[in-house]
């Protein structure tokens, strides 16, 4: 059992973890505000640069070449945009990640030493019992390390998916105008 001063001790602990994890989310909400700031200001100079050229057009061959140079690098940028949404997320998600991992080893260290606890005041003959629940504890953090594992694994296969998609992208908005020039 528990004594009060450990479960103050618990207490304040998940408080700071809370806490922790709150600054977590609002970096990661500043960082991706600041890219939608920045993406929001480019676009906006870009778009005035571009009404001041099309303004300027005197035939419908400039307009058309003019739309196309500006058409040119969006799908570059549409990327990028989305490479920097998807990195601060997956840095958020990795920070959690180990808040959690760190979480549960502690846990599990919690309850190996209050099993180990209950296994000095425990009754004579009930060793067999006591061994079946460490072997099921034991097997238990394999199973989670192994769930873990192939987490990451998953993970790191859906970044390496996500980065073929998205340079598949990228080259597929510059093959028609390589084919144009």
């Amino acid at each position: 059992m528990m004594t009060i001063e450990q479960i103050v001790a618990l207490h304040k602990k998940n408080a700071a973890t809370a806490f922790d994890l709150g600054e977590k989310a609002l970096a990661g909400v500043e960082k991706l505000t600041e890219l939608n700031l920045q993406t929001a200001k480019t676009l906006m100079a870009e778009t005035a640069e571009h009404t001041q050229a099309v303004l300027g057009v005197k035939d419908m061959q400039d307009l058309v070449a003019l739309q196309n140079a500006m058409l040119q690098p969006l799908g570059e940028k549409v990327a990028a945009y989305n490479r920097h949404v998807y990195d601060i997320a997956s840095s958020l998600s990795a920070e959690f990640a180990k808040v959690a991992e760190a979480q549960a080893a502690e846990a599990q260290k919690q309850f190996v030493s209050a099993l180990d606890s209950a296994v000095k005041n425990a009754p004579q003959g009930s060793e067999p019992a006591v061994a079946a629940v460490k072997t099921a504890v034991s097997t238990a953090a394999a199973a989670m390390e192994s769930v873990q594992k192939a987490v990451k694994q998953a993970t790191e296969l859906a970044e390496a998916n996500l980065k073929a998609v998205a340079t598949t992208a990228v080259n597929a908005t510059k093959s028609p105008r390589a084919a144009k020039a």
